[in-house]
């Protein structure tokens, strides 16, 4: 009788114990689902999104802080790359856990900056601020295992309904490769397209 009641109460503590794992994992939207819907301010003024951007590709691209060494080299990368984004009828919104004050100071210094040897790009995508980190919790970039806002370094490629076609997740220790996301987006598109994989 004892070993029955030990084994049993084993069993509901490992039940309890994963019950609230469970409640410490950050859930995230899935391929095909619905891109979480968000309204925010930013440094071209208030921003909804999807709606915002109508039936045009949307890039979600997410980062920890502002002012920091890879991601203002990645923004800058993506500011060197809006035309080609345009081209493929895309549109690039920037979320950050900082304030719009602090962004718009950061844009303004990277908009001076001479990278690669290319002359300075003017920043035309939007800095949104995410301070209470709702848009990171709901695309699902607050990672429990970690501080609250390192990880936040995703991209999401979403569609002209608006449907999650692509997500990226990066660790801290590794830069975005825009490359792969541009071609990520073209695939997709012929995909789409011309129906095949």
């Amino acid at each position: 009788m004892n070993k029955i009641i030990i084994i049993t109460s084993l069993l509901f503590f490992s039940l309890v114990q994963m019950q609230a794992q469970d409640k410490n994992r950050q859930s995230y939207p899935m391929l095909g689902d619905d891109a979480p819907s968000f309204t925010a301010e930013s440094t071209t003024g208030t921003v909804v999104f999807p709606a915002d951007y109508g039936f045009k590709w949307k890039i979600l691209f997410s980062h920890p802080a502002d002012f920091t060494p890879v991601c203002t080299s990645e923004i800058l990368e993506l500011a060197a790359s809006q035309n080609d984004f345009d081209k493929l009828g895309a549109k690039v919104v920037v979320v950050s856990v900082d304030q719009v004050d602090n962004h718009v100071a950061w844009e303004k210094n990277m908009e001076t900056i001479k990278y690669k040897d290319r002359e300075p790009a003017k920043i035309e995508f939007p800095l949104v601020s995410d301070p209470n980190l709702e848009i990171s919790r709901a695309y699902g970039m607050i990672q429990p295992n970690t501080s609250s806002t390192r990880d936040v370094r995703g991209v999401f490629i979403v569609d002209p309904k608006n449907k999650i076609r692509a997500m990226f997740f990066y660790p801290m220790e590794v830069g975005r490769n825009l490359g792969e996301i541009e071609r990520t987006l073209v695939a997709l598109q012929t995909a789409d397209k011309q129906h095949v994989s």
